[in-house]
């Protein structure tokens, strides 16, 4: 199908225009609100132009952010993680250290977001505040890590509901046994509804994101309340707060708990969603820092006191751990209705559907963005923009086609399909702690180099306390890079290995052969080039 397409030209970056603006604070604390031509003013002076639309407000694309990660229902899906790695006590500490290591992710994106609102997010920021000399690899790098996340990242959202919704007719229907067929064919039909979504009506249905937003807090509360009202006999406070499950077969307990905060960390997959839609989103400067904080501050809230009412509702651990849906396990036994577990488990599918097509939405807009910098092969075919349907469909098209590329793996081996998964989530967190070990970089420089490069807008903070962020948000990237690339059961089988290594190497043989053969000599990403 031959669909007309328009596509974004680059623009000369203004170097003296650019300095004055970014240097001196075009839009500081207290400064009237940016309008939709200073906002594309800006994109100009970096050396970019979009065609979106900015047609996303502030409230939307709060919504948005917290539709993608879904703090409780994220747990609730991948309850499993931390059951047998740690159980009570990595889930419930773990969910306290990921607030404190994810809010220092937010805050570092949020500081930087505010003074560049662009859709490549931490490859941008990683371009504009890296010195010139390594400003293109280094920047070309963390792209290709954010880029090649998202695609696992939807992948991993995807199987989400194939999982939850065969564990579902199961339950109902003991004799059915899902098929890893039936799974993968799940699977791409979802995957086909959420492109086609994305393409034909999400431009129509901006509104819902606010209906997800409102469904989940909806679910989280009433699930949350009725779990603990109808569970007659309630876990001991020593059960809740104490007990550490260990069914991996490590020894050490704390490689068992590092290990296990992968289920804590899903609650802020896809933490970034919000930044890659900037370039559609209304006075971004102010609106994506709030959405990044509100993420943070919700998801932590909701999902800290779900896992506690659940941990409280359960009666009998044994079913639980054996249950391919755990969650599902948890909420027959609390509500003691078969039913109730069926409407709670038709919530949680509901609010999987949100995310996914949030999540598809996001990873087109980077897919996008990249190719505007010209960084992959056929950016000229991907950075174009359907002028009816305001979106861009081929990279939405070609995203699909990796995403059901991704989805014949799990045909082969579902453990491997696992580890995909995991790799998202670490290229997330690796892409960033670019931008923010750069930021940090120039704090070090003293407080007038700092501001020349990120000037105060929106969204600041003090020396400190930005400092100590951005450190905690290196700290991160680094422990999931180790740790969620370990094996989760011991002893080590092929069966059970976790292949997140593997996947990590063939992604950055893709990566670099894509650098040599392609962006090397095409590739140029924003930036103030009077600044340094």
């Amino acid at each position: 199908m031959t669909l007309p397409t328009s596509s974004p030209r680059r623009v000369a970056p203004e170097g003296n225009s650019t300095e004055k603006s970014m240097e001196h604070g075009k839009v500081e604390q207290g400064a009237s609100t940016p309008t939709t031509s200073d906002e594309d003013a800006d994109l100009s002076r970096l050396g970019l132009q979009s065609l979106a639309k900015r047609d996303i407000g502030p409230l939307a694309i709060v919504g948005l952010g917290w539709n993608i990660c879904n703090s409780w229902s994220a747990i609730a899906a991948t309850l499993v993680i931390s059951i047998s790695s740690g159980g009570p006590v990595t889930l419930l500490y773990g969910i306290v250290l990921i607030f404190v290591l994810g809010g220092a992710c937010a805050l570092s994106m949020a500081e930087i977001a505010s003074v560049y609102p662009t859709a490549g997010g931490q490859y941008h920021w990683t371009s504009i505040l890296t010195p010139r000399r390594y400003s293109r690899g280094l920047s070309y790098c963390c792209g290709s890590i954010n880029f090649l996340g998202w695609i696992a990242n939807g992948a991993g959202f995807i199987i989400q509901m194939p999982v939850i919704i065969l564990s579902l007719a199961s339950y109902l229907d003991p004799t059915y046994i899902p098929e890893t067929w039936h799974i993968f064919l799940v699977f791409q039909a979802f995957n086909i509804a959420f492109t086609a979504y994305n393409i034909f009506l999400m431009k129509r249905t901006a509104w819902v994101h606010d209906i997800g937003f409102f469904l989940s807090l909806t679910g989280f509360f009433v699930i949350t309340v009725t779990c603990l009202a109808r569970s007659g006999q309630k876990q001991s406070d020593s059960f809740v707060w104490t007990t550490f499950v260990n069914e991996s077969g490590w020894s050490s307990k704390g490689i068992v708990f590092l290990t296990g905060l992968l289920n804590p960390n899903f609650i802020y997959s896809g933490l970034d969603g919000a930044i890659h839609l900037a370039e559609e989103c209304t006075n971004a400067s102010s609106a994506i820092p709030k959405a990044l904080i509100s993420t943070i501050t919700i998801g932590f809230v909701s999902a800290f006191t779900f896992s506690v009412a659940m941990l409280y509702s359960f009666t009998d651990l044994e079913p639980v751990l054996s249950s391919p849906l755990p969650i599902l396990e948890i909420w027959s036994q609390a509500t003691g209705s078969s039913a109730a577990a069926t409407t709670f488990v038709i919530v949680l599918s509901s609010c999987g559907c949100f995310a996914c097509t949030g999540a598809l939405q996001t990873a087109s807009r980077l897919t996008w963005a990249f190719a505007r910098d010209n960084a992959i092969v056929f950016s000229p075919f991907l950075c174009k923009i359907h002028p009816e349907m305001g979106v861009p469909v081929n990279a939405l098209l070609v995203n699909w086609a990796l995403i059901f590329a991704l989805g014949c793996i799990f045909l082969a081996s579902s453990t491997a399909f696992n580890a995909l998964v995991a790799t998202g989530l670490i290229l997330q967190q690796v892409s960033f702690a670019f931008p923010a070990a750069l930021a940090l970089y120039h704090r070090s420089q003293g407080g007038t180099a700092f501001r020349r490069v990120l000037p105060r807008r929106k969204f600041s903070m003090p020396p400190l306390i930005g400092a100590a962020a951005n450190i905690l948000t290196i700290v991160l990237g680094l422990l999931a890079l180790v740790f969620y690339d370990f094996p989760v059961v011991m002893p080590v089988s092929a069966s059970n290995m976790n292949y997140a290594c593997v996947v990590l190497g063939v992604m950055g043989l893709f990566s670099v052969a894509n650098w040599f053969g392609y962006a090397n000599k095409r590739y140029r990403g924003p930036r103030l080039n009077s600044v340094y």
